[in-house]
């Protein structure tokens, strides 16, 4: 299980771009990986959507932007195409970094048990420590509550 001020798990992953995912590529940098459960889906979506409309200002703060989800990157293609958006999107389709992560966990809905991810993000800074958490995420505002968690860093 992750926690606030330890090391940040490493991992390497497909991004939508053709490009590789890594936490040693992300050093230097503050980075958000945002785990969301399913592409092209309304919260994910929204989620997404919001983390985009503050792209700018997140690069203005050097930091980087990953959404994280168990889908193809082909899948992550056609949602980032569709949507327009900006944010990289990894697809980590054996859940390796889910799990690592401590994000992919029994849920239940309607009396049914199934393994899923919780909607997570996790701020690490530019030495590769995880500086906040956030479990259990709720939509909306989120993605703003997250850049002035990046913006709180390099005030430090």
């Amino acid at each position: 299980m992750i926690v606030e001020g330890g090391a940040a798990p490493a991992f390497d992953l497909p991004g939508d771009d053709g490009k590789r995912v890594t936490l040693k590529g992300l050093s230097g940098a503050p980075a958000v990986l945002y785990f969301y459960p399913k592409d092209d889906t309304s919260g994910c979506t929204l989620e997404a959507q919001q983390f985009t409309a503050l792209m700018a200002k997140f690069k203005a703060h050097g930091a980087r932007v990953i959404g994280i989800s168990p889908d193809s990157t082909a899948s992550h293609c056609k949602f980032r195409d569709k949507y327009e958006l900006s944010v990289t999107l990894a697809a980590d389709e054996d859940k390796t970094v889910c799990e690592a992560y401590g994000v992919w966990i029994e849920k239940k809905m309607y009396g049914k048990t199934y393994m899923g991810v919780e909607r997570t993000t996790v701020l690490i800074d530019t030495k590769g420590k995880i500086r906040q958490i956030w479990r259990k995420v709720k939509v909306s505002g989120h993605a703003a509550d997250v850049l002035s968690a990046v913006e709180g860093l390099n005030a430090k």
